[in-house]
């Protein structure tokens, strides 16, 4: 972050000012809340996750553990919200067609909202045959998902990103060091979780299986949700005795990034806690494009998003910095 008093913010902080200022910035209670979209009829929920200390990763109890599970950790994070569903093509459709938006929103679409860059038209049916009302978002690339985010910001105010690898471990667990949330038998899976054994191969509604403790639907299965994190397939920790503040690992190149969480055809090993998932290239082999297209991957309709608030907001350079970081072509 930088201090300097002689720092004058960039273009895109600038752009961003607007938006700031109709933010509240009184610390809001940690409770849960309905965010609305302003002047439409959506909204989604948001979780609180208490500040807490835990253990990431696989134990050596765990048969099916893989060895990027490893080491075990202990990791502390701060206080944050999360969805408590996954995002539905309901909102996200008010993201991808403007003149959609256009004719959802009550009053005229302010400049900065307008002014925002959006994804290209998909050249498939993103939805895969699987619908849309109340089903989860698809196929977006991570690029494509954090600018979901910053649209977000924009309409709302309110700072809104991906979770961090740890941040989604955490919340998945709620407290638990099982297995799964609900204890270390899958046969409980179908309670929870849409997956290869209930799914038909096909994304379901969101919400409709039971939630885990802290009130987060479908955090195992129907789609896997991104994170922020580059994909490090042997983390080092760097001093296993003492927790880990708020660890993430930005990317510096275009993949692999992580996922978690498991989706609507995976098995029940694959919807541990713990288990990790990384983007690959082969999710846009049929994109006939050069560069590839940088919104969508037309071989992932198993990829979607959950989104988390921090409880205290990051600074207007910070989330310039976060929402604007420039594409990186995929040849």
């Amino acid at each position: 972050m930088i201090t300097s008093k002689f720092f004058i913010p960039s273009l895109a902080a600038l752009f961003l000012l607007p938006v700031l200022e109709k933010q509240d910035t009184v610390t809001p209670k940690f409770e849960p809340y309905q965010q609305n979209i302003v002047d439409t009829p959506m909204s989604f929920g948001m979780a609180p996750i208490p500040a807490g200390e835990f253990v990431m990763g696989s134990g050596t109890k765990d048969k099916n553990a893989q060895k990027d599970e490893f080491p075990s950790r202990k990791v502390y994070l701060d206080a944050f919200w999360i969805g408590t569903h996954e995002m539905t093509w309901d909102i996200y459709e008010l993201f991808l067609d403007k003149n959609f938006e256009a004719d959802v929103t009550k009053s005229a679409i302010p400049a900065e909202v307008d002014g925002l860059t959006r994804p290209s038209t998909p050249y498939l049916d993103m939805t895969f045959g699987m619908g849309k009302e109340n089903k989860p978002a698809l196929a977006m690339t991570q690029y494509n998902a954090i600018q979901f985010c910053k649209w977000l910001y924009t309409k709302t105010g309110v700072f809104y990103r991906l979770p961090t690898e740890a941040e989604w471990e955490y919340a998945a667990r709620a407290g638990k060091n099982t297995t799964y949330f609900f204890g270390n038998d899958p046969a409980q899976l179908g309670e929870y979780a849409w997956y290869a054994e209930n799914s038909g191969e096909v994304t379901h509604e969101t919400g409709k299986k039971k939630p885990n403790p802290w009130g987060l639907y479908d955090i195992l299965g129907n789609v896997m949700e991104w994170t922020y994190d580059k994909y490090v397939p042997e983390y080092q920790a760097k001093n296993p005795k003492v927790a880990e503040k708020n660890p993430s690992v930005k990317a510096d190149q275009l993949y692999p990034m992580v996922l978690r969480g498991g989706h609507f055809k995976s098995k029940p090993e694959d919807l541990r806690a713990a288990k990790r998932f990384a983007s690959t290239p082969v999710w846009k082999q049929l994109d006939p494009q050069i560069p590839k297209s940088r919104w969508w991957f037309p071989e992932a309709p198993f990829v979607g998003l959950r989104v988390v608030r921090p409880l205290v907001a990051p600074s207007v350079e910070e989330i310039a910095a976060y929402y604007d970081q420039a594409p990186i072509d995929d040849y």
